[in-house]
């Protein structure tokens, strides 16, 4: 089965039938390692559905270090707004939160979420191509770190991979951290 759309069927009730069951804390632990070893403002997702929830980190890292959310504007790449506890938010047309604050951001670091990963730090998302769209966009400008962040059950022996698709820097889960891309 090699077409996309069966792939995502697949892959999301793969990660449908772990969440909750699977003990995130060692993927945070994992995260927050990974993200020790960059610099700048980091990108994190706001979990729907059955993603993984990166949130505690999130939190955490802002005492230390600007964070921030993607929002989807169309069929474009994602622009960013600061976050910080307690920032007003609002639900965007994907239900997605995101803060209410247009205020735009730039971020160095991108926690990417997916459907299905491979081991050549391919991802499989949704469909709409926002985050291939976002780092074709933002690595030309300089160094940029994505790491995706998932369960171990999503997983693929393999992915079809467009000419458009952009790799991860690494991905990490409960079972440990795969590193692909230098920055």
């Amino acid at each position: 089965m090699t077409d996309k759309a069966s792939l995502r069927k697949l892959a999301a009730e793969r990660r449908a039938q772990v969440h909750g069951v699977v003990d995130a804390a060692p993927a945070l632990k994992h995260l927050a390692d990974v993200l020790g070893e960059t610099a700048g403002r980091v990108s994190f997702f706001w979990p729907i559905r059955t993603e993984i929830d990166p949130r505690p980190l999130l939190e955490a890292l802002s005492t230390r270090r600007e964070v921030c959310l993607p929002v989807t504007t169309g069929y474009a790449p994602l622009v960013f707004r600061p976050w910080v506890p307690g920032t007003a938010m609002i639900a965007d047309s994907f239900g997605v939160e995101v803060p209410v604050d247009e205020t735009e951001v730039i971020p160095q670091v991108l926690v990417v979420p997916l459907l299905a990963f491979d081991e050549r730090g391919h991802r499989l998302g949704y469909g709409a191509g926002h985050y291939d769209r976002t780092l074709g966009k933002l690595r030309p400008l300089g160094p940029v770190v994505a790491v995706g962040f998932a369960y171990e059950a999503q997983l693929a022996e393999t992915l079809p991979i467009d000419a458009t698709d952009q790799p991860l820097n690494a991905i990490v889960t409960e079972a440990g951290i795969r590193r692909f891309l230098q920055s």
